[in-house]
């Protein structure tokens, strides 16, 4: 407490020393003229004065000029020389904090002994002329004045009318601000220091903040609940059991989320991939042999077919594996180089969700590519069946699993271009695996040859196939868009009376959800045909993101969709 002590002394005796030496006198006259305070010296000052002005901060030569002293520069030449000592000691000790105590001391006894005149001017700076009406009304306004400076507020003599009005509101703002001034001076500046610790009023009440409020009143709140659990108070005995009840039914939800979160926990949708082929991938080279030496090709089993002729079944001959094999008619030199491209971009793509080529053979009419076989059926008969309940958890399953196959795709730099539900196989009837088919139309992507063509499904033709722009990776993304909403609602989203009808669709960008399939459908399911069937393809998902999106990702989701497809099954009536 002593050492506090002797440090106040020291500072309050440090600004009666700062303050007499550059307050008094002539110096006042120099601090007038210039309003500013940038320059601390004049002609007439001399060197000692012009070195200790330096050592004042901005703050302290402002708070200086807007009070004016009584003129007592006769004191002042007086004690000039012996105030210089002390201001010395005083930044000397300053800088060495080790011997603060010793000699804190030492200046105590120095103030101490240093006359009535020193005291004099303590109660000039700081109290003001010596009536007390005026003493203490001087006192709120430096305080007040200081206060403002140590919360960083630079003021000049002009805006004396707004100093006055923040005096007027409080100044309770400005009172545990010292960081500004800090940031001002890199060495401790006396004067700050001192408004801090001695011009502070003696009498005033501490603010209570919202904070401490805050406090108080979960204090309150913590001894009323400890009130209660002693059983004092009135109404107690109803507010336990009230008490009990609430927490019982507290504890029956929270048994419920815990049960709920380990079931979504638990709860992982069927995302393994489908099963591969069942031989290693290989690089096909189109052979001018007879395919009937090595393969016996079931005519009468129709697989599917299309545009290039036809699916049949197939065995092979020396290993009686079971494979399918794709007629294409090829008479002319281009349709045999449509399929030779055909065969190079299935040389290149080895992944579980893309059909495998095992052989191809090339004759005068047509060229016969053998692949891996798939039992399940086009994804467009499930879409189709009426009796067939596709759900939207289902269609999740499918959706997922050909971004998989397009974002591999993609990163062979291979573009579908034909991407449609008859081009997409179910593995078997009983799961929901699929593979993706039919690369005829697909194309590598170069990014420095931009790509055109004029070929396609019209239904799920991009708006930049239509118009004959560049096609890249969106391309495919939009015909997914289109596969997304039917499969949702088992409705096609452009399609016209005719074919001209349906383009214009796709170029007016015009679908909506306001069918009545659309009822029960997600929200995360809008969201994301939303954000493929846009028509500037810039800003459609891409493979990746469509795999992060909600409605493929999230787990808790996907439980929902669960519970809601088991509750139709169990409220279904079954057909007689």
């Amino acid at each position: 407490m002593e050492n506090v002590l002797r440090d106040k002394d020291i500072w309050i005796l440090g600004s009666v020393c700062v303050v007499a030496t550059f307050l008094w006198g002539r110096l006042w006259k120099l601090f007038s003229a210039k309003r500013k305070g940038r320059t601390a010296a004049s002609a007439g000052v001399q060197a000692k004065d012009d070195k200790d002005a330096a050592k004042l901060s901005q703050k302290g030569l402002k708070a200086q000029k807007k009070r004016r002293p009584a003129d007592t520069s006769d004191t002042s030449s007086q004690n000039e020389p012996v105030l210089q000592e002390q201001v010395e000691k005083l930044n000397r000790q300053n800088s060495e904090h080790s011997h603060a105590k010793a000699e804190a001391g030492n200046h105590k006894g120095e103030d101490r002994g240093s006359g009535g005149r020193r005291q004099e001017s303590v109660g000039l700076i700081l109290d003001g002329p010596h009536t007390s009406a005026t003493r203490s009304e001087d006192r709120k306004k430096v305080t007040k004045e200081i206060e403002e400076e140590n919360a960083g507020a630079v003021f000049d003599d002009s805006e004396e009318e707004e100093e006055d009005k923040r005096a007027e509101e409080g100044t309770g703002k400005a009172k545990g601000d010292g960081k500004s001034s800090s940031k001002s001076e890199k060495a401790p500046s006396i004067i700050v220091d001192i408004c801090r610790s001695s011009l502070q009023p003696q009498d005033s009440k501490p603010r209570v903040t919202e904070e401490e409020l805050g406090k108080d009143d979960l204090k309150e709140s913590r001894v009323g609940d400890s009130e209660v659990e002693r059983g004092e108070g009135p109404g107690v005995e109803g507010d336990a059991h009230q008490a009990s009840k609430s927490e019982e039914v507290k504890a029956e939800v929270d048994e419920e989320g815990k049960e709920a979160e380990s079931a979504v926990k638990e709860f992982i949708i069927e995302a393994s991939p489908p099963p591969l082929a069942p031989f290693d991938h290989r690089i096909v080279t189109p052979k001018p042999h007879q395919i009937t030496s090595y393969y016996t090709i079931n005519r009468d089993e129709v697989l599917g077919g299309g545009r290039f002729g036809q699916v049949h079944k197939c065995l092979e001959n020396s290993s009686g594996l079971v494979l399918a094999a794709k007629i294409i008619k090829a008479r002319s030199q281009k349709e045999k180089d449509v399929v030779r491209n055909e065969v190079q971009v299935m040389n290149q793509l080895n992944h579980a969700n893309l059909i495998q080529l095992y052989a191809a053979y090339e004759s005068r009419y047509d060229i016969i590519l053998v692949m891996e076989y798939v039992e399940g059926g086009e994804l467009f008969d499930r879409i189709i069946d009426e009796n067939y309940n596709l759900t939207e958890l289902d269609t999740v399953l499918f959706i997922r699993q050909i971004c998989e196959g397009l974002q591999y795709m993609h990163k062979m730099y291979i573009l579908h271009l034909d991407l449609k539900p008859e081009n997409i196989l179910c593995v078997s009837r009983a799961t929901n695996k699929i593979k993706i088919i039919d690369f005829g139309l697909a194309r590598r992507y170069k990014p420095r040859e931009k790509l055109r063509v004029n070929f396609g499904t019209p239904e799920f033709l991009a708006p930049e196939v239509i118009n004959y722009e560049f096609v890249s990776f969106p391309t495919d993304m939009w015909s997914l868009g289109v596969i997304t909403y039917m499969l949702l609602s088992g409705l096609s989203p452009f399609l016209g009376d005719d074919d001209n009808e349906t383009l214009n669709n796709i170029l007016a960008c015009q679908w909506n959800f306001e069918e009545v399939e659309f009822t029960d459908i997600s929200d995360e399911a809008k969201e994301f045909i939303t954000l493929l069937l846009v028509k500037s393809k810039s800003w459609r998902m891409s493979a990746t993101e469509s795999l992060r999106h909600p409605w493929l990702s999230d787990r808790s989701l996907h439980y929902r969709l669960n519970q809601k497809k088991n509750k139709c099954h169990s409220t279904h009536v079954p057909s007689p």
